[in-house]
C-alpha cells in the first residue's frame, strides 16, 4: 500500500505554492493550456480542479501525472450570460486546443447561478468573480486553481491535499454529493482518507 512520503507533523506551511505549481505542471497538458488561454481573449481565466490536484496525487503515488485525469476545467468571467456567448467561447477553445487531444470544459462563472438550480436542484451562492466558483467545490482540498501567470488560488490551503485527506466543503451548494465524490477519488487513489471533520479552515483564506 502506498504511504505518503511526509513526516509526522507535516504542515501546510512546509508546502510552498511553488511545490504545488511544479507538481501540477508535471502534467504537460496543464502548462500548454495555461500558455494558450490568453489567446482566447476571455476575462479572469482559471485552470481549476481535477487536472491540478490529481497531478499532485499522482506524483505522490509515483504514477504518471496525467493518469486518471478525465477532463480539464477552465473558469472565466463574462457579463454576457447567454448560452450563445458561452458556446462561442467553447467553440473557440475547442479549435485552439484540439491538438492536445483532451477534453476541456469552459464555464462562465457569471452564468452558473442561472442554470445550476435546474440541473442540481439547489441555489448557487452569489459570485462576483471567476475564482469565487473555486470556493464552492464539494471537497475542500480540491479547491485549487491556477491563472495563466501561474498564480495559485487555494482558499482552504494545501495541507489536506498533500496529506490525502478528503473533507466535505460546507460552502458547497450540493453537500449531499460530496461523499459520492470522495468515494470516486478513493476508487482511483485508494490511499486517500475521508475525514470526519470540516477540514483545515472554516472559510476561504
Amino acid at each position: 500500500m502506498f504511504s505518503p512520503p511526509w513526516p509526522s507533523g507535516w504542515h501546510e506551511a512546509m508546502i510552498p505554492p511553488e511545490r504545488f505549481i511544479a507538481d501540477a505542471l508535471a502534467n504537460p497538458v496543464n502548462g500548454a493550456l495555461l500558455d494558450r488561454l490568453p489567446d482566447l481573449g476571455i476575462d479572469q481565466p482559471w485552470l481549476v480542479a481535477g487536472c491540478l490536484y490529481q497531478a499532485v496525487w499522482n506524483r505522490l503515488a509515483g504514477r504518471p501525472p496525467a493518469e486518471n485525469v478525465k477532463d480539464y476545467d477552465v473558469f472565466y468571467w463574462d457579463e454576457e450570460t447567454s448560452w450563445e456567448a458561452e458556446d462561442a467561447v467553447i467553440r473557440r477553445g475547442t479549435a485552439l486546443l484540439a491538438d492536445l487531444g483532451v477534453e476541456v470544459e469552459f464555464k462562465n462563472q457569471k452564468r452558473v447561478p442561472l442554470w445550476y438550480p435546474h440541473r442540481f436542484g439547489a441555489e448557487y451562492p452569489p459570485v462576483a468573480r471567476a475564482r469565487d466558483g473555486i470556493d464552492l467545490f464539494q471537497v475542500l482540498c480540491t479547491c485549487v486553481g491556477l491563472t495563466p501567470g501561474r498564480e495559485l488560488y487555494a482558499p482552504y490551503g494545501l495541507e489536506d491535499l498533500y496529506a490525502g485527506r478528503l473533507a466535505a466543503n460546507p460552502a458547497t451548494p450540493t453537500p449531499g454529493r460530496a461523499l459520492e465524490k470522495m468515494q470516486s477519488y478513493r476508487d482511483r487513489w485508494p490511499w486517500l482518507t475521508i475525514a470526519q471533520r470540516v477540514g483545515t479552515g472554516a472559510g476561504p483564506r
